[in-house]
């Protein structure tokens, strides 16, 4: 359904250098959401060692900054679980 924005995910959240990253489409559980405007609600868990030392807030920001306008079009939702190795 979202193959290319997914596909386009991935490629910006390398600036991140994640050791791992899982993006579930969820969108068909959001059929008939008002505001969704035909977006991809994802949900991402990603690892990284970028996240070492930072709070959840600040490893959502590293996450935003990575991912820029997606989410002003492509992405209506994004649920973002991001962990650093160690917390695995």
């Amino acid at each position: 359904m979202h193959a290319a924005t997914i596909a386009q995910l991935r490629q910006r959240l390398e600036i991140l250098c994640p050791s791992q990253v899982e993006i579930e489409d969820q969108s068909e559980r959001h059929v008939g959401h008002p505001g969704a405007l035909g977006g991809a609600h994802l949900r991402l868990r990603i690892v990284s060692s970028a996240f070492s030392g930072k709070n959840t807030r600040s490893r959502h920001r590293l996450v935003y900054d990575a991912v820029g306008d997606l989410l002003h079009g492509k992405i209506h939702a994004l649920i973002i679980e991001a962990k650093t190795p160690e917390d695995l």
